[in-house]
């Protein structure tokens, strides 16, 4: 039996989750896990390694399901409930899935595929009574679970995962966040990434908490959960905070006193998946008085380092390593020891994931001679703290042999006052290989000539000419100013 399944044997009578169709107990949650387990087994004794989909809304089926599969044997390959058929069939074929499970909702979408290509289709819709026999025994080195990267360079890679993997991802983060029995939690985040899977459902269902389920987002829907005084621990992206501080701009001066009252007495509050530009922690910390602890993680190898619980967090940084991981910073020939030195961060422990699916020598090629992870992050140390500078591939910009942070870049552009969001980006330049491009939305007009000398006097310092970073010459196509919600390609 699977380590998060024996745990809630423990909790057998205790509330385990809650969602739009009712509240479930831990008991309710292994029956119906066990039901599915021999559902999947027909009769079998064990899968073996059977791949098993599922396109399943987040909610109590969701979780059965999941531990379904894992009793019996299988690996769970969790669909994104809002792909397309072409999506969904590109994860189907590459994992071989044998069988799929599918809720109503998704039946116009999935059933008439798996019946067309011999997936063998379980409904949701329909109950299945099967007799209870023996289960396999499932050890911990056998994989539990392949997640798809999100495809930034190349096709989607199937990250295989153990029951290892998953059982210490979730164990170091409740060491480190210090999750309690008496935790109650809400999720309303994707159920085929890590964050939702591990951080927010596992962490809160291995120590006997509660994991109440919003399937849609609203900000009215997560203020009125987040207001009832009920919950101890809330996790979201950064887009999900902005939207709920942009709600909170609305509201009157009582009501954001009593805002301030109810949240100010959560637990903790998590921000990940993205970086958290530091003004939206700041305005974060006036309306609810946490600092949101933010960490820094990944698919193939769930979290790795993380802001304390207890002391510092730093904005703009994502903390220190976890406990059980190793983390490192690698220049082009040697380890990277020094303040302020860019590297790219390197995970070494059991979190880290087994392979690729079915792709040998990209698992080969992410990792070091001594086994040492690539994460393609680029990172400095500041004080002990990590500080991610962006993707390598995507997020360092090259420029005249300097490497910049299009983060760092960002994150001083957002504090213009005039200025409610950016993006920066890399265009290729044939003399510097590539230059700062910058696309703006703006709450009000501002003239070029204002941005480009208060941008001059406050870029930090990457050791590098200004010019470099900001051309005195802008666009031949640019205007001289730019009107309210416009985008454009402001100076290059």
């Amino acid at each position: 039996m699977p380590l998060i399944t024996k745990k809630a044997l423990a909790f057998a009578g205790k509330t385990a989750i809650i969602d739009p169709k009712g509240n479930y107990t831990y008991q309710q949650l292994i029956d119906a896990s066990t039901q599915w387990a021999h559902r999947f087994l027909k009769g079998q004794s064990d899968l073996n390694g059977a791949r098993i989909a599922f396109m399943v809304s987040p909610g109590f089926d969701y979780v059965a399901v999941q531990w379904g599969i894992w009793q019996a044997g299988g690996v769970a390959v969790p669909l994104c409930v809002t792909y397309p058929l072409a999506s969904l069939a590109y994860v189907l074929e590459d994992t071989a899935a044998e069988q799929v499970v599918i809720d109503a909702e998704f039946e116009y979408v999935l059933l008439n595929y798996a019946n067309e290509n011999g997936i063998i289709p379980h409904l949701v819709s329909k109950p299945f009574l099967a007799e209870v026999l023996s289960l396999p025994s499932i050890s911990s080195d056998r994989p539990a679970m392949i997640l798809y990267t999100s495809g930034t360079t190349s096709l989607p890679k199937g990250v295989v995962s153990t029951h290892a993997n998953i059982d210490f991802q979730m164990e170091c983060l409740i060491q480190a966040w210090e999750w309690k029995e008496t935790d109650r939690t809400i999720c309303m985040l994707p159920l085929h990434h890590i964050h939702g899977i591990i951080n927010v459902v596992g962490c809160s269902l291995s120590v006997g908490g509660i994991c109440e389920f919003i399937p849609k987002f609203s900000e009215e829907a997560v203020f009125g959960r987040l207001l009832s005084g009920e919950l101890t621990v809330f996790m979201a992206v950064p887009t999900i905070y902005f939207k709920l501080i942009s709600h909170w701009d609305s509201f009157s001066e009582d009501q954001k006193q009593f805002v301030f009252q109810k949240l100010k007495a959560f637990r903790l509050m998590v921000s990940g998946s993205a970086a958290l530009p530091v003004s939206v922690m700041e305005k974060w910390h006036v309306i609810s008085g946490h600092w949101l602890l933010e960490r820094y993680g990944m698919t193939e190898i769930g979290m790795a380092i993380s802001n304390p619980f207890h002391g510092v967090r730093k904005p703009g940084h994502v903390g220190i390593p976890l406990p059980g991981v190793q983390v490192r910073l690698m220049g082009d020939e040697e380890e990277i020891k020094e303040d302020l030195v860019p590297g790219e961060i390197q995970i070494k422990g059991p979190n880290v994931f087994q392979a690729y699916w079915n792709k040998a020598q990209a698992t080969v090629e992410t990792f070091t001679e001594d086994a040492w992870f690539k994460t393609g992050d680029v990172a400095h140390l500041d004080q002990g703290y990590f500080k991610i500078l962006g993707r390598s591939s995507v997020d360092i910009i090259k420029s005249g042999g300097y490497k910049l942070s299009a983060l760092e870049i960002e994150e001083v552009i957002r504090q213009h006052p005039n200025v409610a969001d950016c993006g920066v980006v890399g265009l290729a330049d044939d003399e510097w290989g590539e230059i700062v491009a910058v696309v703006l939305v703006l709450t009000t007009d501002l003239e070029l000539s204002v941005l480009n000398t208060w941008l001059r006097e406050r870029l930090p310092g990457y050791k590098v000419p200004r010019k470099y970073l900001i051309q005195e010459e802008l666009p031949r196509n640019a205007m001289g100013k730019v009107t309210k919600n416009d985008l454009k390609l402001m100076f290059s």
